[in-house]
């Protein structure tokens, strides 16, 4: 289609000057930082300038529909200009974006928080804050725009991504992460805004930084260009000229001044992290012309910003158009991702895989069992797409209709990210928050620190993001405890909305994956084994790992409960035969989900763990950090003290004392002795490494 937007655009705008229209966010944003007496105006005062040539002039949009799927996508990833973003918000007409919430920045409950929070307001596309996030973000949506167009088309999905970035961003080691991959995949409708101007909070750039930024990017495949922040019509020129590459993202870099108009604290770090002050906002208003009192914008330029914001509802109606011409079947499966629902035919070819499984018990390592769990879900959910950090083969991701994503070639499924865990899991957020896909991207279970960051933006930001995390413990063998995880369990669940899984065996793992895919509304980590495992449970039509822990073995009246997660039920359940040999009766408990478990109602988990006092004995191939809401009183733990070593597997369970026998001996003692006032961890033997 052809690009008419800016000469249309700048047209709406032409009876207010350009400079009224980036004042009026200038004022915003010292006033509500001034208010609040916390914040960063440098930053909105610098790009006042460039936001408003992108919004008036370019930015596809509708504050009357902020989902509508095919609106250009706007990141702020210096989400620390976050009043930037929120006096854009306001000025142009969405309609949870009022004056009185600019009055209440950075205050409880408010919709104007220091950072921008998805979900908080229309138009806050991601939460940013975390430097660099948001630039790998928009990575992610302009890839999930690009797969679209390639099996909707242009008519249905036809936009641009837009992000703006600082210094930090691009300092940030996520940046030079999403960078090369945006440049490598050639995402040509990436346009990323870099505030260039040269202030940290230290104080210049120049203190610890003399990079050439555009050298940089142009070695990584991207179109580059430099213009003066403060001239609209150069950054207009660079903007059109950006849309029309198509073959590559582009960087325009805005030479600004951080708190342009201060009268003395312009171009420097006192304007980057906190007031200016009212001497110097009132210095401002004069050397800037803006006579207008605290948060009051003059009509005429208030009217300037809503025709602005208007001008989407026609494009938004004639894409409504464009939409209802598909055909039937495309119409209906667009409409169907759009929801994020899952097609009705996931349901009963999982049952059908868990019965297959049930009947031919394969001993196969937990991510053997996830592939083949995909090889089933990935033709019933085209939206899904796949991926590694350089660990295909490892992590077992990549199915037989998930062909690579290529540059100029966005109809594959897969995504060969390498060794760029950071950048993968953020893109993935990129690729949930634009809707219509449904990501997941593997690495081992030891490398989710290096996704930490971007996991955890997931939870906060409620996205169905996807982890297939593999080699899950010391089962792992002979790599050692370079690539042990040993308490990354235990901080994986301490993060609020994670769910993580780890499944027992190829009928927990297709349920895990079942739940993963249908929770929308939270990530998922699926923690897979590297060593192989036996089939132990039949193929029940129900989902039991929806409940996040069950009975497997013996019953609710059974004396003492043996807990287990992943590799070691299968333990669990072998110390249950030794104790039933000395007449001791122990229900074996299977908890894929702590997460889920805890949701159920209090009697449920009374059952599956008996009532206080009950002897427990857990056993995971972790750290114990967590355990102990579940054993309670009368509790004991078996499992890791200390990080890993290089042997064979089963070398490192005996060796650590992770066995059946040790499980056996806890619950013994335990169900001999009178509760404690708190749980233990079962007393072992071994050598020191």
């Amino acid at each position: 289609m052809p690009d008419t937007s800016a000469t249309a655009h700048k047209a709406d705008a032409n009876a207010v000057p350009h400079t009224d229209m980036a004042n009026a966010i200038r004022a915003l944003a010292m006033d509500a930082v001034q208010q609040a007496d916390s914040g960063h105006p440098g930053m909105p005062m610098g790009m006042a300038d460039v936001a408003t040539v992108l919004f008036t002039r370019f930015l596809k949009f509708d504050p009357g529909a902020p989902r509508w799927p095919d609106r250009d996508r706007f990141v702020l990833s210096a989400g620390h200009g976050s009043m930037l973003l929120y006096a854009l918000l306001y000025l142009t007409g969405y309609a949870d974006m009022t004056l009185d919430e600019i009055k209440r920045f950075r205050q409880l409950g408010s919709k104007t928080p220091g950072h921008p929070e998805y979900g908080h307001a229309g138009g806050i596309e991601t939460t940013t804050g975390p430097l660099g996030q948001g630039l790998a973000n928009a990575v992610g949506m302009a890839l999930a725009e690009r797969s679209l167009a390639a099996r909707f088309g242009d008519a249905a999905v036809d936009h641009y991504t837009y992000a703006i970035v600082g210094d930090g961003c691009l300092m940030e080691g996520i940046g030079q992460e999403a960078a090369t991959l945006a440049g490598h995949l050639g995402l040509g409708k990436l346009i990323v805004l870099f505030d260039d101007n040269g202030i940290s909070i230290d104080g210049p750039t120049s203190l610890s930084t003399s990079d050439d930024h555009l050298l940089r990017f142009a070695a990584a495949n991207w179109h580059v260009s430099r213009v003066d922040g403060h001239k609209p019509d150069e950054v207009e020129m660079a903007i059109r000229h950006a849309r029309t590459v198509l073959d590559r993202p582009s960087l325009i870099a805005c030479r600004t001044t951080i708190g342009y108009g201060a009268p003395t604290k312009a171009g420097t770090a006192a304007t980057h992290g906190s007031p200016l002050g009212k001497d110097e906002v009132a210095g401002a208003r004069t050397k800037l012309g803006w006579s207008s009192p605290p948060f009051d914008i003059p009509a005429p330029i208030l009217a300037a910003w809503r025709a602005v914001g208007a001008r989407g509802a026609p494009q938004r109606a004639a894409w409504e158009t464009r939409v209802a011409a598909l055909s039937d079947a495309d119409r209906q499966e667009w409409s169907r991702r759009q929801s994020g629902t899952c097609p009705d035919s996931l349901a009963p070819a999982l049952r059908a895989f868990k019965a297959k499984a049930a009947q031919d018990k394969p001993s196969w390592a937990t991510r053997k069992s996830s592939q083949e769990v995909l090889e089933v879900v990935n033709p019933l959910l085209p939206e899904t797409i796949g991926g590694s950090a350089d660990l295909t083969g490892s992590n077992n991701t990549k199915t037989a209709t998930t062909a690579p994503i290529k540059r100029g070639a966005y109809d594959g499924r897969y995504v060969y990210y390498g060794i760029r865990e950071h950048a993968m899991a953020a893109t993935m957020n990129g690729l949930a928050l634009h809707g219509g896909i449904i990501p997941y991207g593997g690495t081992f279970l030891v490398f989710t620190d290096y996704c930490r960051p971007s996991i955890r933006l997931s939870a906060l930001m409620g996205q169905g993001v996807i982890y297939v995390m593999t080699h899950d413990s010391i089962g792992l063998g002979e790599d050692g405890p370079t690539h042990q995880p040993v308490e990354h369990l235990a901080a994986l669940r301490a993060v609020p909305g994670l769910l993580v899984f780890r499944p027992a065996d190829v009928i927990e793992t297709a349920e895990c994956w079942d739940l993963a895919l249908r929770h929308r509304d939270r990530p998922s980590v699926l923690a897979l084994t590297r060593q192989n495992v036996p089939t132990l449970r039949g193929a029940d039509d129900e989902n039991l790992c929806a409940r996040g822990a069950y009975i497997l073995a013996g019953s609710a009246s059974d004396k003492a409960r043996l807990i287990a997660t992943g590799s070691e039920v299968q333990l669990a359940l072998a110390a249950r035969q030794a104790l039933a040999a000395d007449g001791v009766t122990a229900a074996v408990v299977s908890m894929p989900s702590w997460e889920l478990f805890a949701q159920q109602p209090e009697a449920y988990r009374s059952e599956v763990l008996g009532k206080a006092g009950t002897p427990r004995v857990a056993c995971e191939a972790g750290v114990g950090l967590g355990w102990e809401r579940w054993l309670g009183a009368n509790g004991a733990f078996v499992g890791m003290t200390s990080f890993g070593a290089s042997a064979k597997y089963q070398e490192l369970y005996s060796h650590f004392g992770i066995t059946s026998d040790a499980i056996a001996a806890a619950a013994r003692r335990l169900a001999t002795s009178r509760p404690s006032s708190r749980a233990k961890a079962a007393p072992r033997t071994r050598r020191k490494n």
